[in-house]
């Protein structure tokens, strides 16, 4: 894989003066120095830097965005277009346009390329459970079509994927299973099987459980416990993902790096699907559960107009900090991916509630980077 250093002209997207009163920018954002490596440059010898495409991105419909994806990024994973309700729709009709040309992309841009997800509970069409009456499958029917689906999607990639995050989320914040139709169907080790079949269909690929509020206690010992399981049995798990959907103050550094220390004993960690929500959450309990929905309420949309500085200093801060204890995991991390390229595609605008205004990735809504890149950047000198 070839790594170039960035142009002047692709730098000169980072020169900007950002106002502190227009909702597309943070405040206070600094221009990039002419002569600095970017993002992938940086971290060369650290880790892969990775972002999660949408199709937009995908099918190269903003020149801005892309220049910003080819210079700092070099891994790339499917936000959508590999989720089981986009790329088999119905039982005997795959729809592959999106995520071949996702493919296509990270192939011409000489990207690492990761798949996501094979079996998920979320973002699962409802055919894949369910007879012709709309009654449960049986098991055995139930791992015949999880066994097809993973087997058409590897193998048409094979070759192409570097790793595939086989299982996502298959874990509660108490450590105990999710009892998702997988769950019930197929039953507890229900997990054990997509492994099985994922490295049937392509022994190269690299196969990892990925799952979010990995710095819990509890889900971190009951994520360790379900890989350490499988592979005890013989079933390969190269590594394990944990999200980094996170906001300013959760969870706390020691508590993320303790449950890093612990995965890197099963394997490679991946510090995936980042992102820093500044808004306030409409709830107890702060995880990643895309179907938590909740009716947008003005309180927790405070910064439709831009950050103050004491949350723009904080996110600085916040995202300096998660950088530094990965840099200094760096033999222990093989990659870490934005989930998402600029504030404006982010999912974190709409969830879980429509409408709000979020700032939680590196580039703003102007496609320009905010001021802590820079520092980001240098802390691998």
């Amino acid at each position: 894989m070839k790594f170039h250093l960035v142009t002047a002209s692709i730098l000169s997207l980072f020169l900007v003066a950002c106002s502190e009163k227009s909702p597309s920018v943070t405040t206070d954002a600094r221009p990039l120095e002419q002569a600095q490596t970017s993002l992938k440059d940086a971290y060369i010898d650290a880790f892969l830097i990775g972002a999660a495409l949408n199709e937009d991105q995908i099918y190269e419909r903003d020149s801005e965005v892309d220049d910003i994806i080819t210079s700092q990024f070099n891994s790339i994973v499917a936000e959508n277009c590999m989720k089981a309700e986009n790329i088999h729709p119905e039982e005997d009709d795959f729809f592959w346009e999106e995520a071949d040309a996702f493919i296509a992309f990270g192939l011409k841009n000489e990207m690492s390329i990761i798949g996501h997800t094979l079996a998920w509970h979320s973002q699962t069409p409802d055919w894949l459970f369910v007879d012709e009456n709309g009654e449960d499958v049986s098991r055995d029917v139930l791992l015949e079509r999880m066994q097809n689906h993973i087997t058409t999607i590897m193998q048409r990639y094979k070759g192409k994927v570097k790793g595939w995050d086989v299982v996502n989320e298959a874990i509660l914040d108490d450590g105990s299973m999710r009892e998702s139709k997988f769950y019930e169907i197929i039953g507890p080790d229900w997990v054990e099987k997509m492994f099985i079949f994922a490295n049937q269909a392509d022994p190269d690929a690299e196969l990892y459980y990925n799952d979010y509020s990995m710095a819990i206690p509890e889900k971190r010992e009951g994520a360790y416990a379900l890989v350490k399981g499988m592979q005890d049995k013989g079933i390969r798990v190269d590594g394990i993902g944990m999200q980094g959907h996170i906001n300013l103050d959760g969870p706390t550094l020691e508590a993320f790096e303790e449950s890093l220390l612990r995965f890197a004993e099963l394997g490679q960690v991946m510090i995936t699907e980042l992102d820093v929500t500044v808004l306030p959450w409409p709830g107890t309990e702060v995880g990643a559960e895309v179907s938590m929905s909740v009716e947008f309420q003005d309180e927790f949309n405070p910064y439709r107009n831009g950050l103050t500085p004491a949350v723009e200093a904080h996110l600085h801060k916040r995202y300096v900090e998660m950088f530094s204890l990965f840099h200094k995991h760096a033999d222990k991390i093989d990659r870490v991916t934005l989930w998402g390229v600029t504030d404006a595609n982010s999912w974190r605008n709409d969830w879980p509630m429509d409408g709000r205004t979020d700032y939680p990735l590196l580039f703003d809504r102007a496609n320009k980077p905010k001021p802590f890149v820079q520092e980001i950047i240098t802390i691998t000198n």
